[in-house]
């Protein structure tokens, strides 16, 4: 492994004067306090706010929003369409650098998500994800280790995909609950 693979790997920005300066979740400085369930990286709020029957808008404490509704609601993804964005969002982010350092800061980088419900568990079984890149300005070699680089920083970055893969527990309170 090359140098650069390992800074790819672990996300690690380029270089100074490289051209590329891509970080990743670790540059992210921890919660104050890890003991609050509720706590989230760089002390970020999320929270969600009902805006009509089966209609949310969940919110970040950054200014971000996003609508959530059900399979018809025109404008809005289901929370199951958004655990897969999720899914490949974190794959995209986690290899963002390797992509971006051997193929340029302006590749075009689409990645594919889906996955079908259990007709009676409501549960994903299995979800799936295609990165879609071109990779033809490549010589087999370098091909060869870029994606052994994508696939590794994916396998041990993509937070996401990793809590889908171990499990995770949740708990869900509602508030004055004794």
């Amino acid at each position: 492994m090359t140098t650069q693979d390992a800074r790819d790997l672990a996300g690690d920005p380029a270089p100074a004067g490289s051209g590329t300066a891509l970080g990743d979740v670790s540059d992210v400085p921890a919660v104050s306090d890890p003991q609050d369930p509720l706590a989230n990286a760089d002390d970020t709020r999320l929270w969600l706010e009902r805006t009509g029957t089966r209609q949310y808008v969940g919110r970040s404490s950054r200014g971000g929003e996003v609508r959530i509704g059900s399979l018809g609601d025109a404008d809005a993804f289901t929370p199951g369409e958004l655990l897969k964005i999720a899914l490949g969002a974190c794959t995209g982010l986690s290899s963002d650098a390797a992509l971006a350092r051997r193929l340029g800061d302006d590749v075009q980088v689409t990645i594919r998500v889906g996955g079908l419900a259990h007709p009676t568990e409501d549960r994903y079984p299995a979800l799936a994800e295609v990165l879609e890149v071109d990779l033809s300005s490549l010589d087999d070699a370098s091909r060869d280790r870029l994606l052994t680089v994508v696939h590794r920083a994916v396998e041990q970055h993509c937070t996401v995909g990793r809590t889908l893969e171990a499990g995770a527990t949740t708990t869900l309170t509602v508030a004055g609950e004794r």
